[in-house]
């Protein structure tokens, strides 16, 4: 064993307890606060990792690989596990060959996410076994916990984190990799081949697996109690255990490692030890109300104290608990709130400005460009998950066939290939004339610059094949397909005319790499303040490079990717470009 200790966060633990416990396949789409666990798994020697298109096909591919008798790692946000539930919900049924661990981070408070969904549900929904660490070191050593589970029950481990988690850091103990044989696929359909009548003779033993699961979490390690000094019982997992050992140091604890099935035993004896239960959880009241069925015999409080929204933190359980109502301190509140905005040069700016100024209705996705909702583009009308864009877009033009002529659905392009190409199906065969904007910066920007199937590069770096978009549309029945220069807003707007106009499906797919990608940049421009009207127009763009002060537009050249917006958007012609190249 090495008895080295290191720093690491949640996500770059998961990753090393995958690669100790022999894991030979690692899938996953990015999506924060998941998206660093393959990134750091893919760097570990004898481990094959992959982004995949959506996370559908990264769990399906990880099935595949598990029955193939490896130990398999999938890694996806909360919102992800919808997207890949169809067959999880199935895998339970048929069980695993290799150790098989669903990672799922889940984002409370929605730091970067549409919604802060509980998916603890989904381990109670799908009967697998759910575990939930509390720190680094417990998240490394769960993932190695949960294979020899996954192997031993014949079933997939959701292990579930949360941004917290993911993202903070404390010190863990490294181990030496445990090499694991591949066995091989054994075929077997009465396991594997999901057929009603197969189906029905698997139920039961998903039902009789739960049985000794729930025997297992009454022994398992991972579940402690922790007697302490007072009356009162704590009972809760994740983070929340953290926050609650800092606010209640005299209480006893429950902490529930493997959370699901629920140790009901234990928990009765627990409960016999104090006087009243408090249950800390983030989100819904998933321990609170399994507790309230049981009908212990001492009081039970939770989401009445704490409520059901957002993050948790030691702060609240002094308030609420104890009445201890911490000052808050007011720092230079002078300070401007900065909302989140899209960064100077970006390619999708201009689109949304154009977007805007024709006053269209805008079908929004998830991605960088969902930011054009905000002041002062205000341009996206809708977000809902990934992919809804284009399919809203076809509903609204099937309720109102005239909507199609000032409706666009806008789309970036790792979404598009994530879960835009079926709805953009849809509507070539239903005849709908929709109109499609693919937002293509070569990049899955939002998530940290993750490559696609439409990059040219896979998640080692090595150079892959390449999805031309504008082919694949075709190849779907899209006659109109029409690449623009994202920052040449006059044939943007010239083309959207044309295209909302069209009695047919259409797609324009503005392409320009993400800022961020591009190494060599024109100095940016300057403004003539003797031309300059003070109009304001080019203030309507959102760039964070542009100011107005003492009656006239400036430019901040420390942060200006100099990409012509403003030059094009100026009637006076009083903002011109410096010429050369930054940094001669």
């Amino acid at each position: 064993m090495n008895d080295k200790l290191v720093i690491m966060t949640g996500n770059e633990a998961i990753a090393r307890g995958a690669y100790e416990a022999g894991v030979k396949v690692g899938t996953a789409y990015p999506g924060t606060p998941s998206t660093e666990i393959l990134e750091n798994l893919a760097r570990y020697p004898g481990v094959n990792c992959n982004w995949s298109s959506n996370e559908k096909t990264a769990l399906e591919t990880a099935i595949g690989a598990s029955m193939e008798g490896a130990r398999v790692l999938t890694a996806m946000k909360h919102v992800g596990v919808n997207v890949a539930a169809d067959p999880l919900l199935t895998l339970s049924y048929t069980g695993v060959g290799g150790g098989l661990v669903l990672v799922s981070a889940d984002d409370p408070g929605m730091h970067s996410s549409q919604n802060e969904q509980d998916n603890r549900h989904y381990a109670r929904f799908a009967k697998i076994p759910l575990l939930e660490p509390s720190d680094s070191a417990e998240a490394k050593d769960y993932v190695i916990y949960a294979f020899e589970l996954s192997e031993r029950f014949d079933t997939p481990v959701m292990l579930r984190s949360s941004t917290r988690i993911s993202h903070s850091r404390s010190t863990l103990q490294l181990g030496q990799r445990e090499e694991k044989e591949i066995a091989g696929f054994e075929k077997n359909p009465a396991k594997y081949v999901m057929l009603p009548g197969y189906a029905r003779q698997r139920h039961p033993l998903v039902e009789e697996r739960l049985l000794a699961l729930e025997a297992e979490a009454e022994l398992s390690p991972l579940n402690r109690i922790e007697p302490g000094t007072g009356k009162m019982g704590v009972i809760c997992s994740g983070v929340a255990y953290q926050y609650a050992r800092e606010a209640l140091p005299e209480a006893s604890f429950l902490k529930l490692g493997f959370s699901h099935p629920l140790p009901k035993n234990m928990v009765r004896q627990f409960a016999s030890t104090v006087e009243e239960i408090i249950v800390f959880e983030e989100l819904d009241p998933f321990f609170e109300e399994q507790l309230m069925a049981m009908k212990l015999e001492i009081p039970v409080r939770g989401k009445a104290l704490f409520g059901l929204l957002g993050e948790f933190g030691a702060e609240m359980i002094r308030e609420k608990l104890l009445g201890h109502k911490e000052e808050q301190i007011e720092v230079r509140p002078s300070i401007p709130a900065r909302p989140p905005v899209m960064c100077p040069g970006c390619s999708h700016r201009g689109v949304f400005y154009t977007l805007k100024k024709l006053k269209l209705k805008v079908m929004g996705d998830i991605g960088c460009y969902t930011l054009g909702a905000l002041p002062p583009l205000e341009a996206i009308d809708s977000c809902v998950c990934m992919g809804a864009s284009i399919g809203m877009a076809l509903g609204m033009a099937r309720a109102n066939p005239a909507s199609a002529a000032d409706t666009v659905a806008v789309i970036g392009d790792s979404t598009f290939l994530h879960s835009g190409i079926t709805p953009l199906l849809d509507a070539v065969y239903n005849k709908a004339p929709i109109t499609v904007l693919i937002l293509d910066n070569s990049t899955t920007a939002m998530t940290g610059h993750q490559e696609h199937p439409g990059t040219g590069t896979s998640l080692q770096g090595e150079p892959a094949p390449n999805v031309e978009l504008e082919n694949l549309c075709r190849s779907l029945g899209v006659k109109r397909v029409t690449v623009v220069e994202a920052f040449n807003l006059s044939h943007l707007q010239k083309t959207l005319k044309e295209d909302l106009a069209a009695p047919e499906p259409s797609v324009i797919i503005t392409r320009h790499p993400c800022v961020f990608l591009i190494k060599d940049f024109d100095r940016p421009p300057v403004v003539d303040e003797d031309s300059c009207t003070g109009c304001q127009v080019c203030m309507k763009l959102g760039c964070p490079a542009l100011s107005f002060k003492d009656e006239k537009a400036k430019i901040n050249s420390t942060i200006c990717n100099a990409c012509g917006l403003c030059e094009q958007l100026c009637r006076f012609e009083a903002i011109n470009p410096a010429g050369g190249k930054a940094g001669d």
